[in-house]
């Protein structure tokens, strides 16, 4: 059967790229879906592992032929998930994770509507900007506007079906782990995957 999809979303700064990371370390069934985006690569970033690294022209030319599953514009930087690779990594029966924004993962619930949403929040907003000014990659101006943003951001979290507050980072990681175990414990899945054992021996 399909792999399992998970829409992971989080105000930026909440530890979303972190958790996500210890995550595909600890459990090699989940893979990650290596998003499209147009903003320059932060220091240590590399192509293909953390996005695709492309110009607005290009960006814009896979977008008019259909090849994104969902995209979204933000922080003035564009953001896409390939259609294709979703659909060729959940037939290997690997469950995907998709890190996006809110507006994405709108976008792929109405197309996906068995993906399990799941939100990271911060314990409040003063630690989420203490939080980004200790990462040093961004200007006063920009935090200013990362937090504006986060407030309304964290206001979509209801829509999700989980909501983590990554306070501690283990307890937080330990939390994300028990809603992959939990959802692959799902009666439907578990038939699926194990039918001969649900059969009546009558």
């Amino acid at each position: 059967m399909n792999g399992q999809l998970y829409v992971v979303t989080a105000p930026s700064g909440a530890g979303k790229s972190s958790l996500i990371r210890a995550l595909l370390a600890a459990d090699g069934h989940v893979a990650l879906s290596v998003s499209y985006t147009t903003r320059a690569p932060r220091p240590g970033e590399a192509d293909g592992r953390e996005y695709h690294f492309v110009d607005a022209r290009t960006f814009q030319a896979m977008l008019e032929r259909g090849e994104f599953l969902e995209s979204a514009e933000v922080h003035g930087h564009r953001y896409g998930t390939s259609q294709k690779v979703i659909e060729s990594t959940r037939a290997t029966g690997r469950d995907l994770v998709l890190e996006i924004d809110w507006q994405g993962a709108e976008q792929v619930r109405r197309l996906h509507p068995d993906a399990i949403g799941i939100f990271i929040l911060p314990p409040s907003i003063a630690e989420l900007g203490r939080r980004l000014r200790a990462r040093a990659q961004d200007s006063d101006a920009v935090i200013r506007r990362r937090l504006e943003n986060a407030e309304e951001e964290m206001r979509h979290a209801v829509e999700f079906k989980y909501a983590i507050i990554n306070n501690n980072f283990d307890d937080a990681l330990r939390d994300l782990q028990a809603i992959v175990r939990a959802e692959r414990l799902a009666v439907a899945r578990q038939l699926a995957r194990h039918p001969e054992v649900f059969k009546s021996e009558g």
